[in-house]
């Protein structure tokens, strides 16, 4: 049976480390000069500078670039200065590329978390065995809609052994019907981060 093309970003699977994995995040800020939309489960890097508050900016990712984390959780904004009266989001999905103010964003930034995330199933080629344990870029799209996760997809040209790709491929996704080829959800992690401890050129 035939994978379905079903795109969700980069979907948490479990923690990688040590630890017990608790699904925490951290505070961070999307200000409203950035030009990008954001859906759930978006890669993004670090940016220069912070808010007002200390609290730092991210942006979205490329897909070549050392990565900060996903996109978990995109907090309300609210309007001012009173909400008498106001239709509220209490749930908020996506960001749009216009932004008449800043957002704040919860992002999973440990770079050792397992991640499922889908190939493009273009170099059927490359989308086998073989490849369990090469590494890849990433294919940033849009969301569907404005209530749809990410779209972004593994780059299966890219596969390759090159120690600075973005992401590390981990075999395929233990789930019934996933199989090698076209649309396959493979475990995946981060490569090449921001913020694990060889470091990363700071912006």
């Amino acid at each position: 049976m035939a994978n379905t093309n079903t795109p969700f970003g980069a979907q948490v699977l479990r923690g990688g480390g040590s630890y017990s994995f608790n699904a925490q995040g951290n505070l961070y800020s999307i200000p409203s000069s950035d030009g990008s939309a954001f859906y759930l489960n978006d890669f993004v890097i670090h940016a220069a500078s912070s808010d007002a508050q200390g609290v730092p900016n991210v942006a979205k990712a490329v897909g070549t670039e050392p990565l900060r984390g996903t996109l978990q959780v995109i907090l309300p904004v609210y309007a001012k200065p009173s909400l008498v009266g106001t239709a509220l989001a209490l749930e908020t999905t996506n960001i749009p590329a216009t932004k008449a103010t800043a957002y704040y964003v919860v992002v999973n930034d440990d770079y050792t978390t397992i991640y499922s995330m889908q190939d493009d199933g273009i170099t059927t080629a490359n989308l086998v065995a073989a490849s369990a344990n090469l590494n890849s870029s990433v294919t940033v799209t849009a969301g569907a809609s404005t209530t749809s996760p990410s779209a972004s997809v593994l780059l299966s040209s890219s596969f390759a052994t090159t120690p600075t790709l973005p992401i590390k491929l981990l075999g395929l996704v233990q789930q019934p019907g996933n199989e090698y080829g076209a649309y396959a959800k493979w475990q995946c992690r981060i490569n090449y981060s921001a913020i694990n401890p060889s470091g990363a050129t700071g912006v």
